[in-house]
């Protein structure tokens, strides 16, 4: 394992870059659901995706350390981080094959809602009264999202509820794993486990796209993934967390837009009702912890 590089006061620059990483993690979800309703089996494209980001980040990383970029001082938490990043793909990607980008995205915005409830009993962390207040309105922005009540209501929902509750997990294990392993090699982890555990199952029914926009698609599909990732870990390099952790929510434009671009979708009035409440509870769970940080000593 190498030493993590050093951290520097560029927060203007880390605001762009966390940006730009949040819209490469959009068009990986639009490239999903574009090249599943081409026929594509959702299977091979998670295999699409992370085996892309995997070739990228042994590009990226092995030059800088090696093979020793692999070395884990935590192994087993590296591997059920691994799975729990490739449950809430595969979890999306099927999902994704039902429903309209935006709603998987504004059921996705309460990540840190669950991150924060998982936290106390995985992390030992104490959550006050005001932020608990805050994750049950979220709650409430999720069911208005989902809207289990509703004619319109569908099945797929659980398995965007599922992808949630995967990414939450994966969340929860990468602070375990601050400071025990560097970046590098919780990239390797991540991407390299799922490539190899998915590729039995890709390989058994694959299937070649039928156009040449749909080879650029597949193949890209992983680089999208893989440089996604560099970008927001270069983001946190450059500024502080607590400074870059609203930046994820431009994704709602970017899921807007290329759900009209791509799918002429556009959000339902309750979609972008209960993302707004979502978010609101997100940024509210945000700045508590902001606060809270500068009070702790040291």
């Amino acid at each position: 394992m190498t030493a993590p590089t050093p951290r520097e006061d560029r927060a203007a620059m880390g605001v762009l870059m966390m940006a730009a990483a949040v819209f490469l993690f959009t068009l990986i979800d639009t490239s999903a659901k574009w090249l599943i309703l081409a026929g594509l089996p959702a299977m091979q494209v998670v295999f699409a995706r992370y085996a892309g980001a995997f070739v990228t980040s042994l590009f990226v990383f092995l030059p800088q350390g090696g093979f020793r970029q692999f070395r884990s001082n935590r192994p087993r938490l590296q591997m059920l981080r691994a799975f729990a990043l490739l449950g809430s793909t595969i979890f999306n990607f099927f999902a994704l094959s039902f429903l309209p980008i935006t709603l998987t995205i504004a059921i996705f915005f309460a990540t840190p809602i669950v991150t924060t409830l998982l936290s106390i009993p995985i992390l030992g962390e104490t959550v006050g009264l005001r932020r608990l207040a805050a994750v049950f309105v979220g709650f409430l922005g999720v069911l208005v999202v989902v809207q289990p009540w509703g004619a319109e209501f569908h099945w797929a929902i659980f398995l965007s509820i599922g992808a949630l509750l995967c990414a939450s997990g994966y969340f929860v294990m990468t602070r375990m794993l601050a400071g025990t392993d560097n970046n590098a090699t919780s990239q390797l982890w991540a991407s390299g486990v799922a490539t190899l555990s998915l590729t039995p199952f890709a390989l058994q029914g694959w299937a070649w796209p039928d156009t040449t926009a749909g080879f650029v698609v597949l193949a890209l599909i992983g680089v999208f993934g893989g440089v996604a990732h560099i970008f927001a870990t270069l983001a946190h390099r450059l500024a502080e967390a607590s400074t870059i952790a609203p930046v994820v929510y431009v994704q709602v434009i970017y899921a807007t837009a290329l759900g009209y671009l791509v799918f002429a979708t556009l959000p339902t009035m309750w979609t972008a009702v209960g993302a707004s409440i979502i978010i609101g509870s997100g940024i509210y769970i945000w700045q508590r912890e902001r606060a809270q940080a500068r009070r702790r000593p040291g």
